[in-house]
């Protein structure tokens, strides 16, 4: 096989062909782990350089799929790592580079998972695929499906914004709004793949997401010249891009190719920090929080399905977490669009507004190589980026009105 599966919680190992979601014995999230020793001999840095293929297929050998030609036709990476000198000096902090995840086809870092699990769907013989989310798998789901020609069903809090669900509603994804959280959402969601047998993509469930979101990392270790940043900052709410930009770097250095993995730093909403609350607790499991309160909708979860995997892969990289409060991410989309060019959604802007109070707070050293993950387009919720700018009153057309 091309790869086995271990439960991160009680490494039981299980082959692939037996078992589809979550560890049977205690229902830990499931990672995969490949034959590194072989990966080692046939992945090199040369191999990587030299590959012709442009977007995320170039990855295959990482990837749990036969061939890279299942994956969907849509673009896939590589994104954006800008350097964002602007920024740069209005922080001093004079190696930082942005992951700009907004350019990927549906406006978010999601549509990295929901490209490989309509892949494996495809090479399962899956006739129908579902998800709950706030908004942005969801609407990955539905772009990626319609780019193949996949049903799906998906499963949404009602209050996720109306940009999302009509971004769902072009794709022609099956709507299924739920009066409820996010957390509601996702268990309807796995009680409806359980009667009805579909192929369910839920992160934090399914193990292939975090395989699709690694490939961020990838990217990362390939457009630095090979090598890792000191930090990397990246909006949580399931944990699951956490957990997935760990393994990227994981797998890097399992097959030799860096020596150590960079300190994960999770960002959350003090509404919605479950696992930043357990880190500063030193607590060994995540609390799950029954109010949940957050202008970033896309992390506003209650129960993070990656909670415990996140506190081993912040404490094992010695990293740390960091709460913002709504205001400061409300300021932290001006802040990054203004200086970078780059407009942010609130739960992408989130990763800033955390980087900014650790700069103020001085966990983070001028000279340190940090990636900022910007995970979503503003343009998904401009409601909210409205509340840090004032649009002016319209003018006659005279020049009289005009100020120099």
């Amino acid at each position: 096989m091309k790869y086995k599966l271990k439960c991160t919680a009680c490494n039981k190992e299980y082959s692939p062909e037996n078992i589809e979601y979550t560890c049977p014995g205690c229902q830990g999230i499931l990672r995969v782990d490949y034959d590194y020793e072989k990966l080692k001999s046939t992945l090199t840095k040369d191999v990587f350089a030299e590959n012709p293929i442009k977007g995320h297929g170039r990855y295959i050998d990482l990837l749990p799929l036969e061939k890279h030609t299942s994956l969907p036709p849509l673009d896939i990476g590589p994104t954006p790592l800008d350097d964002v000198k602007r920024l740069r000096q209005h922080l001093s902090l004079n190696n930082l580079f942005i992951k700009n995840d907004t350019t990927l086809p549906t406006g978010s870092f999601k549509d990295r998972a929901s490209s490989v699990l309509v892949a494996k769907a495809i090479e399962l013989g899956k006739k129908i695929i579902t998800t709950a989310s706030t908004g942005n798998a969801a609407t990955a789901l539905a772009g990626m499906c319609a780019s193949v020609g996949l049903k799906n069903k998906i499963f949404v809090p009602q209050t996720a914004p109306k940009a999302k669900l009509a971004q769902i509603a072009m794709f022609g994804g099956d709507l299924i709004p739920i009066k409820g959280t996010y957390d509601q959402a996702v268990s309807l969601c796995r009680e409806a793949t359980e009667k009805f047998g579909w192929y369910n993509r839920n992160t934090g469930y399914n193990p292939y997401t975090i395989e699709g979101k690694k490939t961020a990392a990838l990217e990362i270790w390939e457009q630095l010249g090979y090598q890792i940043p000191d930090k990397l900052f990246i909006p949580t709410g399931d944990g699951v891009i956490l957990s997935g930009t760990y393994k990227g770097f994981y797998d890097l250095k399992q097959i030799g190719l860096i020596d150590k993995i960079p300190a994960i730093i999770p960002v959350q909403a003090q509404g919605s920090a479950a696992i930043v609350r357990a880190l500063l607790e030193d607590s060994e499991q995540v609390s799950p929080l029954n109010d949940v309160q957050t202008v970033a909708d896309s992390i506003a979860v209650g129960a993070p399905a990656c909670g415990d995997f996140a506190l081993q892969i912040v404490r094992s990289t010695k990293g740390f977490g960091v709460m913002v409060s709504d205001d400061e991410i409300v300021a932290a989309i001006k802040e990054l669009a203004t200086f970078t060019g780059i407009f942010a959604e609130p739960a992408a802007a989130t990763a800033y507004a955390g980087l900014k109070k650790a700069k103020q707070e001085g966990l983070v050293a001028k000279e340190e190589s940090i990636v900022v993950l910007i995970t979503g387009t503003g343009l998904k919720d401009v409601p909210t980026a409205m509340k840090a700018v004032s649009i002016p009153d319209a003018i006659e057309p005279n020049l009289q009105y005009i100020s120099t």
